[in-house]
């Protein structure tokens, strides 16, 4: 009798075990689908800031067009980017669309001086701010869930029920160089 009742406390450690694990597993992988939100959420602001700050260039350099076009293109890219890597090589798309942009500012001084320009500029690195800032949390988030599904013996857990490592939002080699601001 004694030794069905170790065998039975044995089979309720595993399970509470199991159903501990499992619901750990769930919510990192809830917490990863909401950083990507919030990351979502900014990238979709960044991207609504920028047809005005386009249109306010484009009052000053008219014929710039080439520059309007790419801007236009990457803000479409990282509008309809389905994944956590398509949207994070639209953004590395549209950084590199906005410094050519800000270097075709730099040529019109009385739009530098602009009050509307300033402002836009500024809630631009507000936004580029609460990206980085969410890019972090997600990658943090990630890095808990990926550490869990490969992790003995969470993984046993995680492979029996099809939990799946995430990808990193990462930079690219060209947000990792330095950026030339000039006065």
């Amino acid at each position: 009798m004694n030794i069905l009742y170790i065998f039975l406390g044995l089979i309720g450690l595993a399970a509470l075990w199991f159903m501990v694990t499992y619901n750990s597993l769930v919510q990192l992988s809830n917490r990863v689908k909401e950083a990507w939100s919030e990351i979502d959420v900014q990238l979709k602001r960044r991207s609504s800031l920028i047809p005005n700050l386009v249109e306010t260039v484009k009052g000053y350099a008219k014929h710039e067009r080439e520059v309007f076009e790419n801007v236009t293109k990457a803000r479409s890219a990282l509008l309809s980017a389905q994944s956590p890597q398509q949207a994070a090589d639209a953004n590395n798309q549209l950084s590199g669309a906005l410094k050519s942009l800000f270097a075709v500012a730099e040529n019109y001084p009385q739009l530098k001086a602009s009050e509307n320009f300033m402002e836009l500029q500024q809630e631009l690195s507000d936004t580029e701010t609460k990206v980085a800032a969410a890019r972090q949390f997600y990658n943090t988030n990630v890095l808990d869930l990926n550490n869990n599904v490969q992790m003995m013996p969470t993984a046993l857990v995680a492979r029996a029920f099809g939990f799946q490592k995430a990808d990193f939002f990462e930079a690219t080699g060209e947000e990792k160089q330095d950026v030339e601001v000039k006065f």
